[in-house]
């Protein structure tokens, strides 16, 4: 694992959107953990399906109970606790880590109805960053043309990804976890890391 600058985030409140690709939760979660490492006050939210599916990943209740012992911060679950992330505006930034293709396609189609998408839209109502890790098997196919949007759209960051399984599952992408906490600390300045489309792992 890449070694921390540490602190690079300290007094940054940080909210962590997690969605129902629920094959990559695990990997996110050491993600949250550096976030934290590194200084950042986390604000959980959860999408519905992570908050209501249990799947043989995890049990939904598991890991709700785990992310409230990294974060210490009560999980938003539900639309009307993220709706006042507009109002009161009391985060720095909001990453989305894993976005599935779901979320990806109401996000560029401007459709609220989960709590992760109000999280989102909350956020960008005060121009502020919101980071994208894509989780999709349809990436380079049905929902190509929604991540071209959102790449196109002001205040949306991409951590860098690829396909992950070409031979396999030609359309699917993934985020490169490991590129998580550069690609915040580059957002915050209002900056893209680079590059964002990347070579076989």
């Amino acid at each position: 694992m890449k070694k921390l600058h540490r602190n690079r985030l300290r007094g940054i409140k940080a909210g962590i959107v997690l969605t129902g690709s629920h094959c990559t939760i695990a990997d996110v979660i050491p993600q949250i953990k550096r976030l934290k490492e590194e200084g950042a006050k986390i604000y959980p939210i959860i999408s519905n399906s992570v908050d209501q599916t249990d799947n043989r990943f995890y049990q939904a209740d598991d890991l709700k109970k785990e992310i409230n012992a990294i974060t210490d911060e009560p999980i938003i679950n539900t639309i009307t606790g993220a709706e006042p992330i507009g109002p009161v505006n009391y985060l720095d930034i909001v990453a989305v880590i894993p976005a599935t293709g779901n979320t990806i396609a109401k996000l560029a189609n401007g459709i609220v109805d989960t709590p992760a998408l109000m999280a989102i839209k909350a956020q960008l109502r005060n121009q502020k960053p919101v980071v994208i890790g894509i989780s999709t098997n349809d990436a380079l196919s049905l929902n190509a043309k929604n991540i071209g949007l959102l790449l196109n759209m002001k205040n949306i960051y991409f951590i860098p990804f690829r396909q992950d399984n070409p031979q396999v599952k030609a359309n699917s992408i993934l985020f490169d976890m490991e590129k998580t906490v550069d690609t915040i600390c580059l957002a915050l300045q209002g900056k893209q890391i680079q590059p964002v489309l990347l070579g076989p792992a």
